[in-house]
């Protein structure tokens, strides 16, 4: 298409409105004006001529740009425009939204730019990376290790577990294999089935079955100390596979007699079986790669995972022993254990892969296990870490960013809440103080994110980290989605509520042609899909009402706030109800309830 055929003698480029006219007919003529341009486009030459359209676009913003009634008059209009200066009063009304709007944007941002912390930090102590250990154990000296397995209704992944843990190269003699099973169905047959089997091939292998569940995984871990030979603990959940020398990878370290805990960095067998898992593995490649190197390589306090590391025992005993008084033990321990002068190791470059959740619902419930777990160690643990005069202030600061984060769970409740009648009472007071006030602090709330993980995802993948580009949205959006169920459970910690501790489902789904198909291990949904799919609703409406009035500028926020709370509510409510279907004449177990939460 040439650039005759866009030629504007039948829309005549009229001179600009007299100056005194107001500001309202200006924006409705500007308006009407571009929208009379599109409808004498040709598409059919564009089709045809394909090239030709990216130089028709240009063509047409350059002459939007030049045109009196163009760009220049909306910026003249949006921006510059003084007509109503002085017509608006700052109320009472307008002050009781925009206090607290303010207050939870301010809050929000400080945990954003924490993020930017955090890898200043893994970059700035880049030179305490740790790789090799400082000596080794001689062969004929290497110390004793129990390895403790605690399982709970893990029937379909116990024998892969198993068997992995008995592939480790260690001297057999120096090794022992607990499993620690609170199991409530099946699993008990199918797990001392496994247990004898190896048992009889030479294994140092035992059973411990607990029928009260007492302290939960806490408890079970508890107990299985009791008859623990080894000097030091390693743990595995049901879902994870260590590599055959995950063992002598890591017992080495512990030649430095100050360290009391050893973690590995989590890897993901089923990372590309969907778009969910592969968005849930770039949060935890986040997790590990910058929280857990930032704060290691800074010498800050960091924790253990649950799993995938090793203990001194002799931590495990001066700190207290496992606590069942939170949901995350291991966060709880790992605190305790540094306040009594415990040094803590991160191997980044050691891997021990795991499955990821394959359901958005068991997803849901591993989030809110974790978020309400943080704030329950919080508030039993962070007032004796702040008042501990002993520890640096670097120390204490970056202990109340860790165990205070998920408080912007609620917050964002209330952004969500506010962020309608802010923007309308916004636009009133001036374009200015959006631009300098607003947008900055929403810049730091919400894209530190995307920065964040890609530093990750870089150095990780450094020849495809840039495919990250692709999950950005949908990664913030996930996390927007998360607020309703993880704000219910950082509100049942802060309100001292104490609930079980809920299982994530393991379905042993590692590749794209394998399903779920334990329908027994979901529950009924209960109302948070609902909720956010109203939610949802509500931010498309907010979203049609600032492209309406041209604010335009908070469009690509809300639009992740709509995808966000959508995604997170139908995947709870639909997935799992279409794996009914039959592929490939296969029957497969009915799934009727996704988890619920």
């Amino acid at each position: 298409m040439s650039r005759a055929d866009l030629q504007f003698r039948n829309y005549p480029i009229t001179k600009s409105p007299d100056s005194t006219r107001i500001s309202i007919n200006r924006r409705l003529s500007t308006r009407f004006r571009v929208q009379s341009l599109f409808p004498r486009l040709s598409w059919t030459n564009l089709r045809h001529e394909g090239a030709a359209l990216i130089s028709t676009f240009a063509t047409l913003l350059f002459a939007f740009a030049q045109r009196r009634g163009g760009l220049n008059q909306w910026i003249q209009s949006h921006v510059l425009d003084e007509t109503f200066k002085g017509l608006y009063t700052l109320n009472a009304f307008d002050l009781l939204l925009l206090i607290p709007y303010f207050v939870v944007l301010f809050v929000l941002a400080f945990y954003g730019v924490h993020r930017y912390v955090l890898v200043y930090k893994y970059y700035k102590h880049r030179k305490n990376h740790r790789s090799e250990p400082a000596a080794y154990f001689q062969d004929n000296q290497l110390p004793y290790v129990t390895v403790q397995l605690p399982i709970f209704n893990e029937q379909f992944v116990v024998d892969r577990l198993v068997e992995s843990v008995c592939k480790l190269q260690y001297p057999p003699d120096k090794l022992q294999i607990q499993v620690l099973d609170d199991s409530t169905d099946e699993t008990v047959e199918v797990a001392s089935a496994v247990v004898q089997r190896y048992a009889a091939m030479g294994h140092n292998i035992v059973y411990l079955h607990r029928t009260n569940r007492h302290g939960f995984k806490a408890g079970a871990l508890d107990e299985g100390l009791k008859s623990a030979t080894g000097e030091f603990v390693a743990i595995f959940d049901a879902d994870f596979t260590p590599p055959e020398d995950w063992l002598l990878r890591v017992i080495h370290h512990f030649t430095d007699p100050k360290i009391g805990m050893v973690q590995t960095r989590w890897t993901h067998l089923n990372r590309e079986y969907s778009f969910l898992t592969q968005v849930e593995a770039i949060l935890l490649d986040g997790h590990f790669v910058l929280e857990h190197g930032g704060r290691s390589r800074a010498g800050v306090f960091f924790n253990f995972n649950g799993t995938a590391g090793m203990w001194r025992r002799a931590a495990i005993d001066e700190a207290g022993g496992w606590e069942h008084d939170t949901l995350t033990e291991d966060t709880d321990l790992s605190y305790r254990a540094q306040m009594k002068g415990w040094k803590f190791a991160y191997l980044q470059d050691v891997e021990c892969p795991a499955e990821l959740p394959v359901e958005m619902t068991a997803f849901k419930t591993q989030q809110a296990r974790w978020a309400k777990g943080l704030i329950q160690v919080g508030l039993k643990i962070l007032p004796r870490v702040l008042s501990e005069k002993r520890l640096s202030k670097t120390v204490r600061l970056e202990a109340w960013y860790h165990l205070t984060a998920n408080i912007s769970y609620p917050l964002m409740i209330v952004l969500s809440t506010l962020l309608m009648p802010a923007m309308i009472i916004r636009s009133y007071q001036g374009w200015f103080q959006m631009l300098f006030i607003d947008f900055p602090l929403f810049m730091a709330s919400t894209f530190s994110i995307s920065s964040f993980y890609l530093v990750s995802q870089k150095e990780l993948f450094p020849k495809k980290w840039y495919r990250t580009f692709l999950y950005l949205p949908f990664l913030m959006a996930l996390g927007i989605g998360l607020t309703v169920t993880n704000t219910k459970a950082v509100l049942e910690a802060l309100f001292r509520k104490q609930t079980a501790f809920a299982r994530t489902p393991k379905y042993r789904v590692v590749t794209k042609s394998d399903k779920p198909i334990a329908s027994k291990y979901r529950k009924r949904l209960g109302l948070i899909p609902w909720i956010e799919l109203l939610i949802g609703c509500y931010f498309f409406w907010t979203t049609w009402y600032a492209i309406s009035t041209e604010n335009y500028f908070t469009v690509p926020f809300l639009i992740l706030f709509v995808i966000g709370y959508w995604y997170t509510g139908l995947l709870s409510l639909l997935q799992g109800r279409f794996e009914r279907l039959t592929f490939h004449g296969e029957p497969q177990t009915p799934k009727p309830y996704p988890v619920g939460v």
